[in-house]
């Protein structure tokens, strides 16, 4: 009897110290797999997002190969510190300042072609896990699609839409820091649109495009939105039908604008403008209001991640009183150092040019 409850005892012992073992261990576990914390099983959760084109995207990994059709989003890759994922990009990058500055390393990459030339059969040989595209691709984008090929289609022609395309990257790449890119953002147009509320003076503004001073953009265009959030009017905001459009010297002169800028990748320079017979006596020349926009790091007309220096420059450039040019140049300084990991020569940024 004693016996048979000794070896019960022994028998309660050995199956406290199992239980009390495998409730440690199971504890254990739950800690290393606590909300928020990084491991293989959060690096496969489903990232899902709509494009520009309506079309849902779907990623269970991070892109590790990624390939760039557009400028802009490879613009935008380099600011959300994604430049080393890019094993292809768009053509013509050698003629892109910020890329030699921030990113020397892409030059050396394999293109893609153009929206105009692209080359699908060279994305397809780069084995991209992500490819982003401008939407007018959407050709192509499909037959990518068709192969099994994860495609992003953007369309950035606004501010809204800007910073919808920065989510989608950061959200599908798992960029750290699109929300702090996001939040500048904010902070920049709310400055903005404090100073133009703060005049009561709305001037008119011609925006001469880059192959023509003749070629200007409507209110479908970024840059309608750039010049009315400093609070200018675009003189040819009314045209909804088209994009860029070609008008007359007539026409110029019946806008009769007060401000005349000139976009960064202009043919043409501020003096062809100043010196030309055919426009004397609009208000903008009489007045010496013709200024060309800075080029020497993107064009700041269009929507790149940048493109709110363009708004900021305009801003100083219409009321220099309430925001002097010397600030807007050390917030480029800031910008581009934040975001793109290099310092500007502020003494390029001449208010003249």
């Amino acid at each position: 009897m004693k016996r048979t409850f000794l070896l019960l005892l022994a028998f309660v012992l050995v199956f406290s110290i199992v239980a009390c073992t495998s409730k440690d261990v199971n504890e254990a576990s739950i800690e290393e797999n606590l909300p928020g914390e990084t491991n293989d099983e959060s690096k496969m959760e489903d990232i899902t997002v709509i494009d520009h084109l309506g079309r849902t995207i779907t990623m269970n990994k991070e892109p590790e190969r990624i390939v760039s059709g557009y400028y802009i989003s490879t613009s935008a890759l380099i600011a959300l510190g994604l430049e080393e994922r890019v094993v292809g990009l768009e053509a013509k990058a050698d003629s892109r300042p910020i890329y030699s500055l921030a990113a020397p390393e892409l030059l050396e990459l394999p293109n893609v072609g153009t929206a105009k030339e692209f080359d699908l059969e060279g994305c397809i040989a780069l084995e991209p896990d992500l490819v982003i595209l401008p939407v007018k691709l959407k050709d192509q984008i499909k037959t990518l699609e068709d192969m099994g090929i994860t495609v992003l289609g953007v369309n950035p022609e606004s501010q809204e839409l800007l910073e919808e395309m920065i989510t989608m990257i950061g959200r599908l790449t798992g960029a750290e820091n699109y929300e702090e890119l996001l939040a500048y953002y904010e902070e920049k147009e709310e400055d903005i649109s404090a100073i133009a509320s703060s005049v009561e003076y709305n001037p008119t503004i011609y925006l001469g495009g880059n192959n023509s001073f003749l070629s200007t953009a409507t209110k479908n265009m970024y840059q309608n939105d750039l010049i009315e959030s400093t609070g200018g009017i675009n003189v040819a905001g009314d045209i909804e039908d088209s994009y860029w459009v070609n008008i007359s010297y007539e026409q110029l002169v019946e806008y009769n604008p007060e401000y005349i800028v000139i976009a960064p990748e202009a043919e043409y320079t501020k003096e062809d403008v100043l010196n030309d017979n055919n426009i004397k006596g609009i208000a903008a020349i009489e007045e010496g209001n013709v200024f060309a926009m800075p080029s020497e790091f993107e064009a700041w007309d269009s929507p790149v991640p940048s493109s709110v220096l363009g708004k900021m420059w305009l801003a100083s450039t219409l009321h220099p009183d309430e925001y002097p040019y010397d600030r807007f140049v050390d917030e480029v300084y800031g910008f581009y150092k934040e975001f793109y990991g290099f310092e500007i020569d502020k003494g390029a940024l001449n208010i003249n040019d």
